[in-house]
């Protein structure tokens, strides 16, 4: 198999959720075969802002991104999370 890069946003549940603390998680969540390539902080709407996270995930597994994302959903403070692009590499 290859590998993906995938971007995800993770939508915090209120504009009081501190997102430094849902950036500092996402290293502790993400399975083997998966690495961060890139985070930051977008600003969505009315002072909501939301974490983009980029990963390089190796599909070897295929159940590496049902793992990634379920454990991306466990963060506290994340109400949401969407998978907004991917690509074959």
């Amino acid at each position: 198999m290859g590998k993906i890069a995938a971007t995800y946003d993770l939508m915090p549940e209120s504009t009081d959720v501190p997102l430094e603390s849902i950036v500092g998680s996402i290293d502790g969540i993400i399975p083997n075969g998966v690495s961060i390539i890139q985070t930051k902080v977008e600003p969505v709407a009315f002072g909501l802002k939301k974490v983009v996270v980029g990963f390089i995930i190796d599909d070897s597994d295929e159940t590496i991104g049902t793992q990634l994302e379920d454990g991306l959903r466990s963060i506290e403070g994340v109400e949401n999370v969407e998978c907004t692009s991917s690509a074959l590499l």
